[in-house]
């Protein structure tokens, strides 16, 4: 019932998470002897292009990232006291909610070989739950502690006077391959802002729509007419346009 949170979107935030993979620069290492050259090139990509189990976890995620959304925003649902809230300790209530559902349904008897097509052991079991609980969690945007963990990976990770000599190159190649993850996933939940102007229309007419109905229902003390347009331009100015920069950069 919601007109922005709904199949629609993640059918479209899929298709921009395997349209940005597909311009990700991938290695052909099936014709490189040099295991050393196929690493460099690997690592290249920080090992996402040529890792067919990551590409399909965070397909998978953008598909189920918004599974049973809620149609307003996680402090609503701790304003309201919901259970859903409780079960979450307040913290990505709606996008932990989405991830256990949907993990629920991957677990059912009827998908029971494409689980194992996805992992045969408990290493590759647990990797998979990692990236698939990381990357639907990198869409909760609004969650101060979490923002302030990812800047301090990026910092980290990118920053010349932040990179420990501690760390190993594998441990980098990671780091960098789990923000460039984030990144992805990000752009492609507010492709919409990127694309073209109808596109963005559209969807930023659902998003209005949902928004509005959530006052009118009472689940929002904010009218979405009063500042619509000053809040999309400070949208551009704070977000989307540093996290465009930032997927570059990375």
């Amino acid at each position: 019932d919601n007109p922005f949170h709904n199949f629609e979107h993640a059918s479209h935030v899929t298709m921009s998470v395997v349209k940005l993979f597909s311009r990700i620069v991938a290695p052909d290492l099936d014709h490189v002897a040099d295991t050393e050259l196929a690493r460099s090139l690997h690592d290249h990509t920080y090992g996402i292009t040529s890792d067919p189990l990551t590409q399909f976890a965070v397909i998978l995620s953008a598909l189920i990232h918004d599974a049973d959304h809620p149609g307003v925003p996680n402090t609503q649902l701790i304003k309201e006291g919901s259970g859903m809230a409780d079960v979450y300790a307040n913290k990505s209530i709606a996008e932990q909610n989405s991830v256990d559902l949907a993990w629920a349904l991957l677990m059912k008897h009827q998908y029971k070989e494409l689980r194992q097509a996805l992992y045969v052991t408990e290493k590759e079991f647990k990797r998979f739950r990692q990236l698939v609980v990381n990357t639907v969690l990198a869409t909760d945007i609004m969650d101060k502690g979490l923002k302030t963990l990812r800047n301090s990976r990026w910092d980290k990770a990118f920053s010349l006077e932040q990179q420990s000599v501690a760390d190993s190159p594998r441990d980098e190649i990671n780091r960098k391959a789990t923000i460039v993850i984030e990144h992805l996933i990000q752009a492609s939940d507010v492709a919409h802002t990127m694309q073209h102007w109808h596109i963005y229309r559209k969807w930023n007419a659902r998003l209005f729509d949902e928004m509005y109905k959530a006052y009118l229902s009472g689940r929002s003390d904010v009218d979405p007419s009063q500042n619509w347009y000053q809040g999309e331009i400070g949208f551009f100015d704070f977000y989307i346009i540093p996290l465009a920069k930032k997927l570059k950069d990375c």
